[in-house]
């Protein structure tokens, strides 16, 4: 199939790889932006890929952490002026208190929670009225319990966090001042999981595949005995889950530690135990394409409901 230099592009922008390299990838891989990226992979040009690629619906992500829980949700406009709208603004963060103290099961049920004199769903067709712009409600997450919340760039990220630990550590002004370091961890180097044993065993073994390639393309290691390869790439996983497990990745404020450590240095200090047990991680427009059509039919459609 013919291969386009905006296809090109794209890989290149995704991968950090060669126009040429870009180009015979997607060659091989028939067009295949996956298959591509890990043919890039096993020749050792590329590194996971973590780049959300074609990130570009507008709006805004919000977070915030409440007494008892923390919410963050994403609501997309057209266009990149809506976000700074005070109307849509003001919509977004009221968004995230129906979340938190009505707690619906998904998008469809907050949309007819209560808001203001009537629902959501009534308010998100009001705002459209006034900006003249589709607007949807796309995504939330909440979490109960001790929660730390952040909001990076005006709302093109936003993180929540929970965490176990007592109350008597979570009412510290220190717990709060680290529960934010871990959101803006979370937010600066995005973490595909939260530890080790988060990580899919099919997500493993795709590793190891990889890595194993990569060996084989390399002249050093290509002639090395199939169990020392089998023991080298087992070696270099640990690699992979410094970079996209949480807790093993290097701190941002002290590279010369991890999370795990700073997360135990933490505790100790407050006099208590802390896990982080689960976090969100929504980047405005993740997945999404700018003005696309379907999306416009979409918002459409749910105003006649």
């Amino acid at each position: 199939m013919a291969i386009s230099a905006k296809d090109v592009m794209e890989l290149r922008r995704q991968t950090d790889c060669g126009m040429m390299e870009c180009k015979k990838a997607l060659t091989q891989a028939d067009g295949d932006f996956e298959k591509a990226i890990e043919i890039l992979r096993e020749q050792g040009l590329a590194t996971a890929n973590k780049k959300a690629g074609r990130i570009a619906a507008e709006g805004m992500v919000y977070a915030v952490s409440f007494d008892n829980c923390a919410v963050v949700v994403e609501v997309n406009a057209e266009t990149d002026f809506v976000a700074k709208n005070d109307k849509f603004v003001e919509f977004t963060k009221e968004l995230t208190k129906v979340v938190a103290d009505q707690n619906p099961a998904d998008v469809e049920a907050l949309m007819g929670c209560k808001m203001g004199e009537g629902t959501v769903d009534d308010a998100l067709k009001a705002l459209i009225l006034v900006i003249k712009e589709n607007i949807k409600v796309r995504r939330f997450a909440r979490y109960e319990g001790h929660c730390a919340a952040y909001v990076h760039g005006g709302g093109t990220h936003g993180v929540i966090v929970k965490f176990e630990t007592s109350d008597e550590v979570a009412a510290k002004s220190e717990f709060v001042a680290f529960g934010k370091d871990i959101a803006m961890q979370i937010a600066a180097a995005n973490p595909s999981y939260l530890d080790e044993a988060a990580v899919p065993a099919e997500i493993i073994a795709k590793e190891k595949e990889i890595i194993l390639a990569q060996m084989a393309n390399d002249p050093k290691t290509a002639n090395k005995p199939d169990a020392i390869k089998e023991k080298m790439a087992v070696g270099k996983l640990g690699k992979f889950y410094k970079e996209n497990c949480l807790v093993d990745q290097a701190f941002i404020k002290d590279g010369g530690m991890d999370v795990k450590k700073y997360v135990a240095d933490t505790a100790k200090a407050l006099g208590g135990d802390i896990q982080i047990v689960a976090y969100t991680h929504f980047v405005k427009g993740e997945g999404l394409e700018k003005r696309n059509e379907d999306f416009a039919a979409e918002v459409a459609a749910a105003i006649k409901h």
